[in-house]
């Protein structure tokens, strides 16, 4: 009788749980109102912790934005954050110098390695409608060889991202959008910056985003790596069957990564997001926003950041916006301007 490929199930949380090599993963879903002249909501922010506003309040939150929703200038070390924005846009500025303006299915690969200070910050530039925000941020962790790196920016716009589509006997599509890892059917994945876990061929890490139009069934191919990890979350939708096993929406999926998956979709669309990833398998060390492999080195990099900022901070702002009138753009360290398409 064939095992199940189903190793367990949970539900999803605030922020979502992640295995080696995976730190991090969190699905931000804000019901942003119309803007007001400074790009921040044009509605009332009393009762909010300005600078602390997780609370959801009226489907929004402020996070640690105080006119302009998002995350000011604050620092990272020791691994790597993947930001995939599905709706509405991210205002980028970082140490390095780099700027961009991503969103609309575009992810950002910012490699922190030795030290970088950025932030991210969601502004809202329609003023006569709502301005829905909906993103994943990722942390992947960096090798002991790779956590003093040099930092390291890079864009996958949407518009190159490698897709696939399937059609079940019935019509039914499955689309898979290829953030990172091989997928057979779809164009080779976009490069991961040089020094990720991602770019080692043994590490077999992948994340795609699938959806699933009602009734759709996929096979998901097996994951290429011994030793692999594989989790599935179901983050939209009413109900999936999972290697035939039915699976109400909301939920984490620990999957057998050898093993090819059938997906069968019930009655609604269903979106899910997967990780996977041979396991890095070293010790993890973990302060806030710095992560390395002792506390030593935790000690160290407190030190550094006090003493160098990591390079300090070009921007006259602690949350730069880039203005009403621009489109998607980044702007490398080196001055290379770049847009999508």
């Amino acid at each position: 009788m064939p095992t199940s490929p189903i190793l367990r199930t949970a539900p999803l949380g605030f922020p979502w749980e992640t295995a080696d090599p995976f730190l991090f993963c969190v699905h931000h879903d804000d019901a942003y109102p119309r803007g007001n002249a400074a790009f921040g909501p044009a509605a009332p922010l009393a009762g909010r912790d300005i600078g602390q506003d997780f609370s959801r309040k009226d489907g929004w939150s402020m996070y640690h934005g105080e006119t302009v929703p998002g995350f000011p200038a604050h620092p990272h070390r020791g691994f790597e954050t993947v930001t995939i924005v599905r709706q509405g846009l991210i205002d980028h500025a970082d140490s390095l110098g780099a700027a961009a303006r991503f969103g609309g299915g575009d992810t950002q690969w910012l490699t922190a390695g030795a030290g970088v200070v950025h932030a991210e910050m969601f502004p809202l530039l329609r003023r006569d409608a709502a301005n829905p925000l909906e993103l994943f941020q990722i942390w992947l962790n960096l090798p002991a060889a790779s956590k003093m790196a040099p930092a390291h920016f890079t864009m996958l716009w949407a518009e190159r991202i490698p897709r696939l589509v399937h059609r079940d006997d019935a019509g039914r599509t499955t689309e898979v959008a290829v953030i990172a890892g091989h997928l057979p059917g779809a164009d080779a994945p976009l490069p991961p910056p040089p020094d990720s876990w991602a770019a080692q061929a043994q590490a077999d890490v992948a994340i795609w985003t699938l959806r699933l139009a009602p009734g759709a069934h996929w096979r998901m191919p097996a994951a290429a790596g011994a030793g692999t990890r594989r989790h599935l979350y179901f983050f939209r939708g009413k109900a999936v069957q999972v290697g035939g096993q039915a699976i109400a929406g909301h939920q984490l999926i620990e999957l057998q990564a050898d093993q090819t998956v059938e997906l069968v979709n019930g009655d609604a669309e269903a979106e899910c997001l997967l990780l996977q990833g041979r396991p890095i398998g070293e010790p993890v060390a973990q302060y806030g926003p710095f992560v390395m492999n002792t506390q030593a080195e935790i000690a160290q990099t407190m030190a550094d950041y006090r003493r160098t900022q990591f390079g300090g901070w070009p921007w006259g702002d602690a949350a730069p916006v880039h203005g009403g009138d621009v489109g998607r753009f980044a702007r490398h360290p080196d001055g290379r301007q770049e847009q999508p398409g």
